[in-house]
């Protein structure tokens, strides 16, 4: 009987790793705050030295969805909805902070040793080997 990925390298390799694997990653992405400082009033884009605010983004956006409902064919509506859409969509994403949680040492090195033991041993079962458990 073949074992995980048709070789050889172990049915509980393979799961234990999977579980450490998924573990580690809900511990480590659970412990990460994420804040934007992404608002009306503030820039998002500089062009020339003007400022662009996601209000601004709006206002091309607006005159959009009013083309396309006045006739539906109109490439310009749909030009102007949907890279409005597109630039709000990444000025949301630049704006975004990652920081840690407060964790102790511990902590983090618990949650890096499930993270990446658990990848290792998951990719370690993939690959042939002359030992299975």
């Amino acid at each position: 009987m073949r074992g995980a990925g048709g070789t050889d390298g172990g049915v509980g390799r393979f799961f234990l790793g999977f579980i450490m694997m998924i573990g580690g990653g809900y511990l480590f992405l659970s412990n990460i705050h994420v804040t934007t400082g992404f608002g009306f009033g503030y820039a998002i884009w500089n062009v020339w030295g003007i400022g662009i605010t996601s209000g601004m983004v709006l206002i091309p956006f607006i005159f959009g969805v009013g083309i396309i409902f006045y006739n539906g064919s109109n490439p310009l509506g749909w030009i102007l909805a949907i890279a409005s859409l597109a630039m709000l969509g990444f000025g949301v994403i630049s704006q975004m902070h990652f920081q840690f949680n407060n964790m102790s040492a511990f902590d983090l090195i618990t949650i890096l040793v499930l993270l990446v033991g658990g990848i290792g041993l998951f990719l370690s079962s993939l690959r042939s080997s002359g030992r299975s458990f």
